[in-house]
């Protein structure tokens, strides 16, 4: 056994949606102790970094009924089933800010909440984008308001706590990062 590892020996699934799945795991703990962990199972996601010609940041304004209210953040979504991320990063672009790119650089994956749920998001850049001719259909119960911001703004809208989620300060970090280089 590794050293912090922890053996599964019953899974119970207690919720299977949409999006998730809600496991309840029965563990062997490295001390021979047991426990249950609560896991959310998610497909994954991918986000993206988009900067226009002017050098501003694409961003959505959208409500998020966790939070009860709207934020802004870089476009993103989830991946289907077999499909890969760079791909379903190229249709996040596309379905929620009318633009596409011909060019996508993989910045980093991280996982969202790593205490109980297995979701990864996969960062990707690009700051060669265009308009599309006729913007896809999105998720018929998803509605989005496209931003173009500068850094100040985006840093602006951080401050005032309109920018709360992790990938998109993982996205100004970055940006800012990148500038100085």
């Amino acid at each position: 056994m590794k050293k912090f590892e922890e053996k599964t020996y019953h899974t119970e699934t207690i919720y299977t949606g949409k999006i998730v799945q809600l496991n309840i795991d029965s563990v062997t703990l490295p001390d021979g102790n047991t426990s249950k962990r609560e896991l959310i199972k998610h497909p994954g996601a991918v986000a993206v970094i988009a900067l226009n010609d002017e050098g501003k940041l694409i961003c959505v304004e959208q409500y998020r009924k966790p939070m009860e209210k709207s934020l802004v953040e870089i476009p993103a979504g989830k991946l289907e089933p077999g499909e890969e991320a760079s791909t379903c990063a190229l249709r996040e672009l596309e379905e929620e800010t009318g633009y596409t790119t011909d060019s996508l650089e993989w910045v980093t994956s991280f996982y969202t909440s790593p205490g109980f749920a297995d979701e990864i998001v996969h960062i990707y850049f690009t700051d060669q984008i265009k308009v599309l001719d006729q913007r896809p259909d999105g998720d018929e119960d998803e509605f989005v308001e496209l931003m173009e911001l500068t850094l100040e703004e985006a840093e602006e809208l951080e401050r005032n706590q309109r920018i709360q989620d992790a990938k998109t300060a993982y996205a100004l970090l970055y940006w800012k990062l990148r500038i100085s280089e």
